[in-house]
């Protein structure tokens, strides 16, 4: 199973950071070991002292593919949920200072928090016009539509099949909206796709 993740796919959370908007999607990847095992809890680790929440609207691929045209992208996703790209933002900038390879700030273990998954059919709502949202401790911190971002699903789905063999059992986290911010032992997550809850993870 591969993870791959879509950076700055949302024009406000670029200027946050003061990163340029692109022109075309900027791709990185995290291991399997990224994903934090459902139920248990986020511990900060000892090599970061900010690290921030970003929300994002995951996708997880059906069948094999490899260039996939658009319009025929919606044929290879079925499911999809809310999850959280943690990043270790003091140790990203700090690698992107020296221009170096940022993975391990993006990588390492729990930094990937997957939401139970919801059928597209049950949405309810056209995947590009979804919404998605992250609280803290009850008060929202991160809230955006999926019609804000700048590559679309489909258009995603079709670009990373340039490069990769997409598979079954894959998941594409597709961007964060505005609102990235440091979580904080005792603080707890909750995430949400059209107001359905998907995940609860407590900080420690």
């Amino acid at each position: 199973m591969k993870i791959l993740c879509i950076g700055r796919n949302y024009i406000d959370h670029a200027k946050e950071l003061n990163n340029p908007v692109p022109s075309e999607p900027v791709i990185f990847g995290k291991p399997d070991s990224a994903i934090l095992p459902n139920g248990q809890d986020f511990y900060i680790p000892e090599f970061s002292s900010e690290i921030h929440h970003e929300l994002e609207l995951v996708v997880r691929i059906c069948k094999h593919g490899k260039h996939i045209q658009p319009k025929f992208a919606k044929k290879y996703y079925d499911r999809v949920t809310v999850g959280i790209d943690f990043t270790a933002r003091d140790l990203q900038s700090k690698l992107k200072s020296k221009g170096l390879p940022w993975e391990i700030s993006k990588g390492f273990d729990g930094s990937a928090i997957v939401g139970d998954f919801v059928g597209i059919d049950e949405l309810e709502t056209d995947i590009q016009n979804t919404d998605i949202r992250l609280t803290v401790n009850g008060e929202t911190a991160q809230h955006g539509n999926t019609s804000e971002m700048i590559f679309q699903v489909d258009d995603l789905i079709s670009h990373l099949s340039t490069y990769y063999t997409l598979r079954q059992g894959d998941l594409i986290f597709t961007g964060t909206p505005a609102g990235v911010a440091a979580v904080k032992q005792g603080d707890c997550l909750e995430g949400f796709i059209n107001n359905r809850s998907t995940f609860k993870v407590d900080v420690k």
